[in-house]
């Protein structure tokens, strides 16, 4: 094998050798830029799961106030019906 030969073929892997550094730079590239999509997706899901849970403490929160409000409610109207009944009862 002569020198040139060994050249071209030295010059054929080095081209070869740049095509595959080059494609594994696109692909890291792209690679990136999808690590770094999905980790604002992440953060935009983070964000709206802290909303959605700010809004269910307020719903149970208001639920809270509801149950409080039907059970003094309740008591009101079990005292009027005593009250009633006791009236009722002395006729």
């Amino acid at each position: 094998m002569t020198i040139d030969e060994r050249l071209d073929r030295l010059t054929e892997r080095h081209e070869a050798l740049t095509q595959s550094v080059e494609l594994l730079l696109r692909e890291s590239q792209e690679q990136t830029r999808q690590i770094i999509e999905q980790g604002r997706t992440v953060l935009e899901h983070s964000r709206q799961i802290n909303e959605h849970s700010r809004q269910i403490n307020e719903h149970s929160r208001q639920v809270g106030a509801l149950r409080d409000a039907s059970a003094s409610l309740l008591q009101i109207a079990q005292a009027h019906e005593n009250r009633i009944s006791g009236l009722e009862g002395q006729q």
